[in-house]
């Protein structure tokens, strides 16, 4: 367990096993306890990272919140740890903060693993705003153990997933209001879609079946990143790497085998 100060705000990581770095960030709402069944696996043969976004888990509160902070937080503590250049895996939330890691700064990412998230985030129907404006309101007004106990149905509807469920509602209730309400906010108009062309590091798209938003769009932004290839896991939702622990993991160690620099550097 470790902690940074980057920009008076005090960041929570934690760094498990040795070997090339592997930069794990978890999504809006929870926490780097998100990854365990990915620290229980790779760690063996990577040096892998957790940090808690400001604003969630140990991390401490700010004043600002935006998709460029939240990335630079990752820049700083890759750096601190000498930890450059990685592969860095985001979820959701964590997806998008990728994405802007990778372009803002290419030379701290050698592989890229965005797993059900995309590099916009715009209302652009009815539904778009309900759902923005419900999740909005019941944080505001309910607080974050009953936003996490609804989306904890959600995300794990099946009788076997009871504990899934329960787990995740204590994750959410412990984190704080209204940072959730901030950063839900600052990425309601984010985008690095124009950009996402120069993204030029190996990258791998993961896809639930049955996430919220539609495979066509996945399909089409992956379309515009040069060395992008696209994974789709059946009969999963939004929170994968902890509904499908071992079938993620599958796929994120053939990734990361086949796109070794020194595989890479041979195969040329």
């Amino acid at each position: 367990m470790g902690f940074i100060t980057i920009n008076d705000t005090r960041i929570h990581y934690e760094v498990a096993g040795s070997g090339e770095p592997l930069l794990l960030i978890h999504g809006l709402g929870s926490s780097g306890r998100d990854w365990f069944a990915q620290v229980d696996h790779f760690a063996d043969t990577y040096r892998v990272i957790t940090l808690d976004v400001r604003g969630h888990g140990k991390s401490g509160t700010s004043d600002g919140y935006s998709l460029p902070v939240l990335a630079q937080d990752a820049a700083t503590l890759l750096r601190e740890l000498d930890a450059a250049p990685a592969t860095v895996v985001g979820l959701s939330l964590g997806g998008m903060i990728a994405f802007q890691l990778a372009i803002d700064h290419p030379e701290l990412v050698q592989r890229l693993v965005i797993v059900n998230s995309r590099p916009e985030v715009r209302l652009e129907s009815f539904h778009d705003y309900w759902q923005y404006g419900l999740r909005w309101l019941v944080a505001r007004l309910l607080g974050m153990r009953t936003t996490g106990h609804i989306l904890a149905h959600r995300l794990f509807p099946k009788p076997e997933q009871g504990r899934l469920r329960t787990a995740f509602i204590d994750r959410w209730a412990q984190n704080d209001r209204n940072a959730y309400l901030r950063i839900l906010d600052a990425i309601v108009g984010w985008s690095v879609a124009d950009r996402i062309g120069t993204i030029t590091c190996p990258t791998l798209l993961v896809v639930a079946e049955e996430d919220y938003t539609p495979f066509s769009k996945k399909r089409d932004y992956a379309q515009q990143i040069p060395n992008a290839e696209l994974v789709v896991l059946p009969d999963t939702r939004h929170a994968a790497p902890v509904e499908q622990p071992d079938h993620f993991n599958t796929v994120l160690e053939d990734f990361l085998q086949r796109t070794r620099p020194s595989a890479a550097s041979g195969a040329r």
